[in-house]
């Protein structure tokens, strides 16, 4: 963890921004969380629990800086909850999700799945894609199986 929040610091730094003690508590939250699709709220929750006199637009403008930085990838998976996904170290495109409908579960998926389409894009529409999103919205195993 100490690596990726040096890592972290570094690209704040590059960009001509500080890792402040109130941005590494709520890195370091992320990172402890790094599965979980955290909201805002979410995150201050967390984060207040660690920093208590820290405030929700500390936090939500951390966050969105941490977004313009490439640094996390805001989503929402159709729940009108925005939520937060650190990007993964090194990838050149966000990763992709399967969301099930029923319990409401999200799994990662981390190969790119779309290079060919985007060779696709480029190539017939002379569009420059720089990242893509892909979300597959359906029914999980578990809950196919309860069905069954």
């Amino acid at each position: 963890m100490e690596n990726r929040i040096q890592r972290i610091k570094e690209a704040l730094q590059g960009a001509q921004y500080k890792l402040t003690p109130q941005r590494e508590v709520t890195v370091r939250v992320l990172l402890e969380n790094e599965r979980d699709h955290l909201s805002a709220e979410d995150v201050f929750l967390k984060v207040k629990d660690k920093y208590p006199e820290i405030g929700l637009a500390t936090v939500y403008r951390t966050l969105e800086l941490l977004s313009e930085l490439k640094i996390l990838d805001k989503i929402n998976f159709g729940d009108g909850v925005s939520r937060y996904d650190l990007r993964k170290e090194g990838a050149k495109h966000f990763h992709h999700h399967l969301v099930c409908m029923e319990c409401g579960a999200v799994e990662e998926i981390e190969e790119d799945l779309l290079e060919d389409v985007e060779k696709i894009v480029e190539n017939d529409h002379n569009f420059k894609v720089t990242d893509h999103r892909l979300t597959f919205h359906g029914i999980c195993g578990d809950c196919q199986s309860k069905k069954e």
